[in-house]
């Protein structure tokens, strides 16, 4: 059995305005969840070869509102390796914002990325 422990993937996203979900622009939390599940899969292909199946999420909360017109960044790291399963440790941060108040198009990048979600999960490979 190979230890992944400490292998890292993250994505980056920009959220458009179409996936406001609630008042003052506000995204969804199942938004970060999806982004989630797709970090872990290009986790397991990186680990495993395979794209593993998602098994569950022991702990999510949610710190910071999302907003359409952020970029956001999914991080996944392995923080167990079983044999089959693999504990991972998410993180998704904003790291720009959207600033109306400067424009309609303005936007800042963050001096100190926003922690907006954390998770811990399993996924399993073959």
């Amino acid at each position: 059995m190979t230890d992944h422990n400490g292998t890292t993937v993250t994505h980056r996203r920009y959220i458009p305005y179409s996936h406001a979900h609630y008042g003052g622009d506000l995204v969804d939390g199942a938004y970060g969840l999806g982004m989630f599940g797709d970090v872990a899969t290009e986790l397991c292909i990186i680990t495993d070869g395979d794209e593993g199946l998602f098994a569950s999420y022991a702990d999510v909360q949610f710190k910071a509102p999302v907003k359409a017109g952020d970029v956001v960044e999914a991080t996944a790291t392995v923080v167990r390796t079983g044999r089959r399963s693999r504990t991972v440790e998410f993180t998704l941060s904003v790291v720009c914002r959207a600033d109306p108040a400067r424009g309609d198009s303005a936007a800042s990048v963050l001096e100190e990325p926003i922690i907006a979600t954390t998770a811990t999960g399993t996924v399993v490979v073959p």
